[in-house]
């Protein structure tokens, strides 16, 4: 575990409640959301770790019949996109909207508990066998109602939040009170649209060579997490220089890729088509374009390592993206492990490393808790080898189907390789957690000393 920094101010709490510091209790807000999506990473990552022994060993099914494979996939991908994926950005919000700010910074702690027991309930019913069949909207029956009520809750605290804080000086300018309504405008309609999407009725265009996704979806879909790269930094930290091309050209392009994406429109289209491999190799522009603008803005110090990190993924995940939708070689991997794999990497690779980034620049200098050298490297390189391993896999899969099926060497070696990965990513995100917990204690205790005892 990475060692906690020592502290040079002294707090006093002589003085009543109402008079004391307010400082820690931004950070402690923050660190409660970090606890919380922690807490869903270590488990879903211990989710992980049981599936790829059943894949390795299938018989071991029997003993946990009926909570077997087919129940325990979306328990794991649904608790890693709805829990670790989405409580950091969920701290960025309450940071933007200054909900980690008194008095609502009390009801912080109560919407965080409202939405992990949301995800708990789902998962209860994930593994009961009810599912809506579509990937990563697996919500029915009661968590499909459950859930986008937590939003609304989080929705609720925000609007909250920005009422109380709107004379404040952080929403002086005129565009960043719109940009704030704006944005809880558009938070609002999330909840109905996952409640809709869940329909399982209701889908997106198909690529009709391979039943996944088009060109067109993948850009549409890549370019909101473009949208939300290009906004992170204005709630994270200041620019180096009032005004710089650095941002201002990535957001033109975001602009023209935008429309080109609207002129392809939502149909069943092709991969063989040249306009939607074309279009999707547009996105190759972000290869230098990220790392510019991420160097427009003023970061902590703390946040060096992770910002390397997710920069060096975000120029392998593109590129392979873009070579893996390919004619032939999507062909030769669609629905094996080598997508798999490549899923990973855009998860575990790119995005865990964006929001551990966001998460230790919203905590400051309590962002040690992320940067134990030997986690960081743990979790990086076992990611690498795993997206290596699950390209070969998937190599050998697409020609013989069989490969994945059919218990062998060449199989059996590569899954056991998986697993040693699984357990050693599960490790390293542990040992995440129980930072967090420190750092946790260690808020409470700051805000809440121990009172002493009474003078007999």
């Amino acid at each position: 575990m990475a060692s906690a920094p020592s502290s040079g101010t002294a707090i006093l709490y002589d003085a009543p409640p109402s008079a004391r510091p307010s400082l820690a209790l931004p950070t402690a807000v923050i660190a409660q959301a970090v606890w919380h999506s922690l807490a869903w990473l270590v488990f879903a990552n211990a989710v992980g770790v049981l599936i790829a022994v059943l894949l390795l060993a299938p018989r071991l099914n029997n003993i946990l019949i009926p909570w077997t494979y087919g129940r325990w996939m979306p328990v794991h991908i649904n608790i890693q996109l709805y829990g670790w994926c989405s409580l950091p950005l969920v701290a960025f919000l309450l940071k933007v909207y200054g909900a980690d700010r008194e008095p609502i910074a009390a009801w912080s702690r109560p919407v965080l508990w409202v939405w992990s027991a949301a995800l708990a309930i789902g998962s209860i019913h994930w593994l009961t066998g009810h599912s809506s069949g579509k990937l990563f909207l697996d919500w029915t029956g009661y968590p499909r109602i459950l859930f986008p009520l937590a939003l609304l809750t989080l929705w609720a605290l925000l609007t909250a939040a920005l009422r109380q804080n709107w004379p404040a000086a952080t929403n002086a300018k005129p565009t960043v009170r719109a940009g704030k309504v704006v944005g809880l405008a558009l938070l609002f309609v999330i909840p109905f649209l996952i409640y809709i999407a869940a329909d399982p009725g209701i889908y997106p265009p198909i690529n009709p060579d391979t039943g996944g996704p088009t060109g067109a979806s993948q850009l549409e879909s890549t370019l909101v997490i473009i949208a939300i790269l290009l906004l992170l930094p204005f709630g994270l930290t200041k620019r180096k220089i009032p005004r710089s091309w650095k941002i201002t050209l990535p957001w033109f392009i975001f602009a023209a890729e935008s429309v080109l994406c609207l002129g392809l429109g939502r149909a069943d289209v092709s991969h063989h088509r040249p306009t939607q491999y074309i279009s999707l190799g547009s996105l190759l522009l972000w290869l230098p374009l990220t790392p510019l603008y991420y160097n427009a803005f003023a970061w902590n110090p703390n946040t060096r390592r992770w910002r390397i990190a997710f920069l060096a993924w975000w120029s392998v995940l593109i590129p392979t993206g873009w070579c893996l939708f390919l004619p032939g070689v999507l062909d030769r991997f669609k629905f094996t492990d080598g997508l798999v794999g490549h899923s990973l990497l855009a998860m575990a690779g790119f995005t865990s490393s964006l929001l551990i980034f966001v998460m230790v620049q919203l905590l400051g200098d309590d962002g040690w808790i992320f940067n134990a050298t030997w986690s960081f490297y743990v979790w990086n390189i076992s990611v690498l080898a795993y997206v290596i391993v699950m390209f070969i896999a998937g190599w050998h899969e697409g020609p013989n189907p069989a490969f994945n099926m059919l218990p062998g060497i060449a199989r059996n070696t590569l899954y056991a390789i998986r697993l040693i990965l699984g357990i050693l990513l599960f490790i390293a995100s542990a040992d995440w957690f129980l930072d967090a917990t420190h750092l946790l204690r260690k808020k409470h205790a700051t805000l809440f000393p121990a009172l002493p005892e009474p003078i007999r």
